[in-house]
């Protein structure tokens, strides 16, 4: 439902279910009186205007917990309007719409609540990566042939498979068995990564003991014989407010996604907690960098001494299981690597 309820961002008296960190609030140091919300922004875009931690946005909404899991809309033509000394004295944002003076015509489509974050940066990742137990790829579907007996298969090509339940559902992601991640500081096993492939859709149902066909419509990777095959359900656009977890969390990189060897901004890292730690999502986490051990040979005698850990980016979690979740970078001052920690800001 398309509802917005501007007396409860406007109320003194919600009751808050967010604990209030006991760092004062900080505004952006160019933050605007207000901003008018056109396609395209993000909630986090419109929070990083306003804020030098944006993770902190539905602190200066007065939001509680239930209206940060299932937020009120924003949409375009809207304002945003800043309250500098709100109740308490703390900054508090508001909405209201735009005088008669300033008209703009929108169209329906402009209509859509505006995303937390780039819709087009997350969506291919809301379904892939795939966390799965040992073995777990090897119990539904799995490539039996290719076309014309070829080795590898990729977009527009046909290819077979078995191991179906009915009925069959029309769409298919194909995977194989990806990496071990693996708990940097305890070597627990957290999961088995499983490589995303590409989709199949299905274009003929087997008979009896025949295999059922399936067309490749997408393939970022080539696909072969022996390879799974799991349902492609819609994923769910996940568009809860940015926040930070109410408990003390921290891990570290595990991975980054795609196999390259460092990240930056918008890249897909895994990070070693998950459910069983209190991770949800649209939670942010800091990235710290651990500071070096150093030699003090200034003074009589060596002294080891330790730099303190530096804070330099954020991440957004947006798919978690449960000992493992997935991140999206969304701010970074330098390069990424596995083992750097994450915790809650």
């Amino acid at each position: 439902m398309r509802r917005i309820i501007s007396a409860l961002f406007l109320s003194l008296s919600t009751t808050w279910a967010i604990a209030q960190s006991a760092a004062p609030i900080e505004l952006a140091p160019s933050a605007p009186d207000r901003h008018v919300v056109v396609k395209g922004d993000t909630l986090w875009g419109i929070s990083a205007q306003f804020l030098k931690d944006p993770y902190r946005w539905p602190e200066v909404w007065r939001m509680n917990e239930e209206q940060v899991r299932n937020p009120h809309r924003i949409y375009p033509g809207q304002i945003v309007i800043l309250d500098r000394n709100g109740a308490g004295g703390d900054p508090q944002l508001r909405l209201g719409t735009l005088h008669k003076a300033e008209p703009h015509i929108y169209t329906s489509g402009d209509r859509d609540a505006i995303p937390t974050i780039p819709q087009n940066v997350i969506e291919p990742f809301l379904s892939q990566p795939l966390v799965i137990e040992q073995g777990e790829l090897s119990t539904g579907p799995r490539i039996v042939a290719i076309e014309e007996n070829r080795v590898n298969a990729g977009a527009g090509n046909r290819i077979y498979a078995g191991g179906f339940s009915k009925p069959v559902a029309p769409m298919w992601h194909a995977y194989r068995p990806g990496p071990v991640l693996a708990d940097p500081d305890t070597g627990e096993v957290l999961g088995y990564e499983a490589i995303y492939l590409g989709d199949a859709r299905v274009s003929r149902e087997a008979k009896a003991d025949e295999a059922t066909t399936l067309e490749v419509v997408k393939a970022k990777l080539e696909m072969s014989r022996g390879d799974s095959l799991k349902v492609a359900d819609k994923p769910e656009v996940m568009n809860y407010i940015p926040r930070a977890p109410k408990a003390e969390i921290k891990g570290k990189v595990v991975g980054i996604y795609g196999g390259v060897g460092e990240a930056g901004k918008y890249s897909i890292v895994s990070i070693s907690r998950g459910k069983r730690d209190g991770l949800e999502h649209g939670h942010v986490l800091a990235l710290y960098r651990t500071g070096e051990t150093v030699t003090n040979r200034f003074e009589d005698g060596k002294q080891s001494i330790r730099l303190p850990d530096e804070r330099f980016g954020l991440l957004f979690v947006f798919r978690v299981f449960e000992k493992v979740s997935y991140a999206l970078v969304m701010e970074s001052s330098r390069p990424i690597y596995p083992r750097d920690t994450v915790q809650t800001p």
